[in-house]
């Protein structure tokens, strides 16, 4: 879960450092960077969240 928050925290730190770029330059390729950021971002969580479901599912108790 630590490392959830973290590469969250990461993310949201990277993500903004793009859009304050494009604001500054306005260049288009700082926003398809941010996207592709957000996108990798939200598949390591979708990745994160499963394993947890799956060893809630499959381990309910502890050893």
């Amino acid at each position: 879960m630590l490392l959830l928050r973290l590469v969250a925290v990461l993310v949201v730190i990277a993500i903004g450092v793009n859009l304050v770029l494009f604001l500054w330059w306005r260049d288009a390729r700082y926003l398809q960077f941010a996207w592709r950021i957000a996108r990798f971002g939200l598949l390591f969580a979708a990745i994160m969240l499963a394993l947890f479901f799956l060893e809630r599912a499959f381990l309910p108790f502890p050893i």
